[in-house]
């Protein structure tokens, strides 16, 4: 005889300790900045090439090369003896005019008396006066002649247009240079302050200018839209400058739009051509919602989540869409709302729908809203 004996199941009991602790945070609406980082390049304020405006044999070179020059200051000097012997060719040209010119209108004055009595024709008058009419006119041509001549004695001494750092000299001392093609000597740049001009995307554009108006942003207050320089070793440039303009047309084959910045440059330290970003804060969310970036998990589609804390103290897996970074957080656009209570720490012995004990995140980072560095 087979006996077979009852087998009672085993009731599985759940744990019985505390709930695990972990740390959280509050969801909370706060004021973010709106910063865009853009690459472009440092250009010069103004630029001017030093051209000779007289033809000669270049003498001598009166700067350092690469050092600052006032405008005015004497660069270059032109062999002026030819140009001293065109002035006086001139000048003696004009000495002939005058003297022409006084017997001409001695011989008016004398026949101008006799005309009165007949003692001579008025066709002779008329055509002594017509001679004084001319020599008058090539007396003017003579002076505009010393004047040019005068001219083209000072371009002799090539002076700065601008002031501003020079560099170096495109001609040496022994050179024949043109006024008919205007050699170029040097190049001057203004480099305090410079101008830092970059791109942005027409599509970037419309959606702020769309986000204002609809008030999910605010545009910012006088004195706020700041430009601040990222170097390209990766260092914040320390002094901040201004946004002066938005180009009024889209490059059609880019469909970007050109931004210029003005940015002061007392060290000399920006170069024109130096590459760098920059950030600008371009319009304000005033109730924006931001977490901090580790309390978010990426899943392998791209998606992103939160572990949050319900108000029993549950522990609930929640997809969340995200905007942007601000700074150390994220701007969450869906998903959340203020007032709930994000997983910050703890979260291995907190898997969803465990009952946990929050407490508040002591050691969280000073809270960053995205605003630009300062400059010292």
């Amino acid at each position: 005889m087979i006996f077979l004996s009852a087998c009672g199941k085993k009731e599985i009991k759940p744990p019985t300790g505390p709930p695990a602790e972990v740390s959280v945070v509050t969801v909370a609406a706060e004021r973010v900045n709106h910063t865009t980082e853009l690459p472009g390049r440092i250009n010069p304020m103004r630029e001017a090439q030093v051209r000779a405006r007289a033809t000669g044999i270049l003498l001598k070179r009166l700067f350092e090369e690469g050092s600052n020059v006032k405008q005015g200051q004497v660069l270059f000097e032109i062999d002026p003896l030819p140009l001293q012997a065109s002035l006086a060719s001139a000048k003696a040209s004009m000495a002939k005019t005058e003297a022409v010119l006084k017997e001409s209108q001695a011989t008016v004055d004398r026949y101008q008396e006799l005309v009165k009595i007949n003692a001579i024709s008025k066709q002779v008058y008329d055509q002594a006066a017509a001679a004084l009419g001319q020599n008058q006119a090539e007396l003017l041509a003579a002076k505009a002649a010393v004047q040019t001549a005068e001219l083209n004695l000072g371009y002799a001494r090539v002076n700065a247009p601008i002031s501003g750092r020079i560099g170096k000299a495109l001609v040496t001392e022994g050179a024949l240079v043109s006024a008919t093609e205007a050699t170029q000597l040097a190049v001057i740049r203004q480099l305090d302050p410079v101008y830092f001009d970059f791109t942005q995307s027409s599509t970037e554009v419309l959606r702020l200018k769309r986000a204002l108006e609809n008030r999910t942003l605010e545009s910012v207050a006088p004195g706020e839209a700041r430009v601040t320089l990222i170097l390209e070793d990766g260092t914040v440039y320390r002094h901040a400058g201004k946004l002066l303009f938005s180009d009024i047309s889209v490059d059609p084959s880019t469909g970007m739009i050109t931004l210029r910045a003005e940015i002061p440059n007392p060290e000399g330290l920006l170069m024109p051509g130096m590459f760098a970003r920059a950030q600008i804060i371009e319009c304000v969310n005033v109730n924006a919602l931001t977490i901090p970036q580790r309390t978010i998990t990426r899943g392998a589609a791209g998606g992103s989540s939160v572990l949050i804390v319900n108000e029993e103290n549950t522990v609930e897996l929640r997809n969340i869409e995200v905007e942007r970074t601000a700074g150390t957080k994220m701007v969450v656009a869906k998903g959340l709302k203020a007032g709930e209570r994000i997983v910050v720490e703890g979260s291995q012995k907190a898997p969803p729908g465990s009952v946990v004990k929050p407490v508040p995140f002591a050691s969280a980072p000073p809270a960053d809203s995205g605003s630009q560095p300062k400059s010292n």
